[in-house]
């Protein structure tokens, strides 16, 4: 399941077509090199562009929990240079090239890619062996990407209306597991550690057996293939397990209530419950159930807490469907005078209405469309493709997902949705958060 849809808030319908529309199949060729390095190409000529791109399975969950922060901080470390490129030069080369790109972090895994015209492939091939093998981890670079880390976050997290709602909620969730710190981690954690930590992190996680090369859009197969193996295949392997925590987070035991104080202006509500792992049969239908409380101005808590009754400014939900357990979060910023109990009261009447009524076959209609649209969207582009094959492959070990997915939604019925809201959204299992003005700090 890809990341990008699962902290969506609102995506286009397509209105009230009664049919799944029939997307093309998305061609591909898989293999794996002999140092475990798994590689996917597209092969696509619609457009003179094709995206390079590495998937690594390794994210905050896999992190020592005395050093949290590393994934989140290599994928900023490992734009420094290499021992073949200069410090700085990644950004220049890439737009040098014509092209772009990007990279991000989350909790199972690290994602980097570049988009260039199609003649600068071995540019892309090149740059992305160079960070596999010869990645520049040495205290200078370090130092530098700690102060950009540490202004990131306080952008997005310390001063930024509600920008700490995902890591207050899951360090509630979640007492055992590594989902309870956040993918920044800790910024002392990060200035506690030596070089060796950082080294040890790159030789641990950053080797081909952890990864998969996935390629998209205008190239040739065979081409790209001798290629690879001219800039990859020699990368040795790490010659290690992988370290994967292996916890399974105790069952909550009623729940929690607590209050957060930012530096706001209007109150929040936030309702958090555990949902099972993505790929489960279950999880399909969570999601389905998810977007029929808060996806589009038509959803349910919309209408009702923003249209009709005046009670948020916004309402919204989305379900983190992890590699593990994950998380189903509802949330609304309450009006000017509205008493945050109020709003939660809306909310659980909403629940409770969809564990006791099935929903419309309007309204189903609705949610397969929705979903269509977005799986058609995000494969309407080279580097949609490429990320779509990587999450398929690394977290399902099924490539052909991409085309079969929609199957997946396809089988979930009415009666799965409801099935699912009286298993998962239950009232004395889940995390309550109110935040709160600073002002209002007792």
């Amino acid at each position: 399941m890809r990341i990008k849809r699962l902290l969506t808030l609102a995506i286009v319908c397509l209105g009230a077509s009664t049919s799944w529309a029939q997307s093309s199949q998305i061609e591909f060729v898989e293999y794996d090199l002999d140092n475990g390095l798994h590689v996917i190409l597209h092969e696509d000529h619609s457009t003179p562009i094709v995206t390079v791109s590495v998937m690594y399975h390794v994210g905050s969950k896999n992190e020592n929990p005395e050093r949290t922060g590393f994934a989140h901080f290599f994928e900023h470390l490992l734009f420094e240079g290499s021992e073949n490129i200069g410090r700085g030069e990644f950004f220049k080369i890439i737009e040098n090239a014509g092209g772009s790109n990007n990279a991000n972090t989350f909790y199972d895994r690290t994602y980097y890619y570049e988009t260039l015209p199609s003649n600068h492939l071995e540019t892309g091939l090149w740059l992305e062996s160079e960070r596999m093998l010869h990645a520049r981890v040495d205290i200078e670079g370090v130092e530098t990407q700690r102060e950009v880390v540490k202004e990131e976050r306080r952008l997005r997290v310390d001063n930024q209306p509600y920008g700490s709602l995902l890591e207050e909620t899951m360090k509630r969730v979640f007492k055992e597991h590594p989902y309870q710190w956040s993918v920044s981690g800790s910024m002392d954690h990060l200035d506690a550690a030596e070089e060796a930590d950082y080294k040890t992190f790159y030789k641990d996680f950053y080797v081909p057996e952890n990864a998969v090369l996935s390629i998209a859009g205008d190239l040739d197969v065979e081409e790209t293939k001798q290629l690879i193996d001219k800039y990859f295949s020699t990368i040795p392997a790490g010659g290690k397990a992988i370290y994967r925590p292996d916890i399974t987070e105790p069952a909550m035991k009623g729940e929690t209530r607590d209050t957060v104080y930012d530096n706001i202006q209007l109150p929040a509500v936030i309702q958090a419950y555990r949902i099972p792992e993505q790929g489960t049969p279950d999880s399909y239908a969570v999601e389905m159930l998810t977007r029929a409380l808060s996806v589009g101005n038509s959803s349910r808590l919309s209408v009702r807490a923003v249209d009709q009754e005046q009670k948020a400014v916004f309402a919204g939900a989305f379900p983190l469907a992890l590699e593990d357990e994950g998380v189903l979060i509802n949330y609304g910023i309450c009006n000017m005078g509205i008493d945050p109990m109020d709003l939660e009261k809306l909310y659980d009447e909403e629940v409770a209405k969809v564990k006791n009524e099935l929903i419309s076959e309007r309204e189903f209609q609705k949610l397969q469309n929705q979903i269509e649209n977005e799986i058609l969207s995000s494969n309407a582009s080279t580097a949609g493709i490429a990320e779509s094959l990587a999450n398929y492959h690394m977290y399902f070990g099924n490539t052909d997902l991409i085309n079969t997915e929609i199957e997946k939604y396809r089988a979930v019925t009415r009666e799965d949705i409801q099935r699912v809201a009286k298993k998962y959204l239950d009232f004395n299992n889940r995390v309550i958060l109110y935040y709160l003005p600073k002002g209002n700090r007792p």
